[in-house]
């Protein structure tokens, strides 16, 4: 399974197309599938331009069949769920022995639904949510949380690594799917400490540049300082990771720990704040945005 060449890629957004991209670049064949067939077709001839092995087609099951692997990167449960469940749905069309991951940052339980759905083809299956949002795809430099068996993960990791730069299997089947939970609750509360900085710093009348300087070698430093604290400042958000998503996985994270008893007070409160930055038009925006709920900064 290391020298795969044959794969399917099921999802065309701002990270799946750029992920695929870098499968194609890597010299494996590459056929897509996107539930907006002009999104496919558009990557399509760009690549196919470009002198690479890659086909569309026109539903999930006709791009999975006779692949070495399928890998999506939709939407959420539900979007999961209609690409590779069902009839027309990937699994099906799989030969045993090949490999399904999931990029989709979706709930544990339907990542373990999948993966018993895989194993029941003589699938191996991994769920592998990623981090480091557009730019990170576009790169090639994903932080990659893996969940499943050993050998699911040895299968895969060849191929991830054509756009992961760091790569960790966490445990079995949903386990990759809860450590992406951890991730969002982390970026959450990073953000909600991060917006009422740069808004305090503005109310000092400090500059912007000399705070970022000084604080940002030291203990509250982070890659959202790092990489957002100027555009924040300047109210620029449209770029990067979206808020209706970012609600999504919270939502995610918000109902595991519901299950497990676990109280998450910062993270529904920064929800809350997220519900407030969307009612302002903020939906398509980066998490960045966050700070939108907050008074001050440019006139909107």
């Amino acid at each position: 399974m290391t020298d795969m060449k044959r794969i399917a890629f099921l999802g065309m957004g701002v990270m799946g197309a750029p992920m695929a991209g870098h499968l194609a670049r890597a010299g494996h064949t590459v056929t897509i599938y996107n539930r907006t067939a002009a999104r496919a077709q558009d990557w399509y001839n760009r690549h196919k331009s470009a002198g690479l092995d890659v086909a569309m087609a026109a539903t999930p099951a006709e791009a999975a069949a006779g692949q070495d692997a399928v890998i999506t990167c939709v939407g959420n449960d539900d979007d999961l769920a209609q690409v590779v469940l069902g009839p027309d749905g990937a699994l099906a069309a799989m030969a045993a022995g090949s490999l399904f991951v999931d990029h989709t940052t979706v709930s544990p339980a339907i990542a373990r639904t999948v993966a018993e759905a895989a194993e029941a083809h003589g699938i191996l299956a991994l769920d592998a949510p990623v981090s480091g949002g557009q730019a990170g795809a576009e790169n090639g430099k994903l932080s990659v949380m893996c969940g499943g068996s050993e050998q699911a993960m040895a299968a895969a990791r060849p191929v991830i690594e054509a756009y992961g730069s760091r790569i960790t299997h966490i445990g079995g089947p949903g386990a990759g799917q809860a450590a992406k939970a951890v991730n969002q609750i982390c970026i959450a509360g990073t953000l909600a400490g991060l917006s009422e900085a740069v808004r305090f710093a503005q109310a000092a009348d400090l500059d912007m540049g000399k705070v970022l300087e000084a604080v940002s070698g030291g203990a509250a430093q982070s890659w959202q300082m790092e990489n957002r604290w100027q555009t924040m400042a300047e109210g620029e958000f449209d770029f990067g990771f979206a808020v209706d998503w970012m609600r999504k996985d919270l939502a995610i994270a918000l109902g595991e720990a519901n299950a497990r008893g676990v109280p998450l007070p910062v993270t529904a409160l920064v929800d809350q704040f997220y519900s407030i930055v969307q009612a302002k038009g903020g939906r398509r925006q980066d998490t960045s945005a966050l700070i939108r709920h907050l008074p001050g900064g440019k006139p909107e």
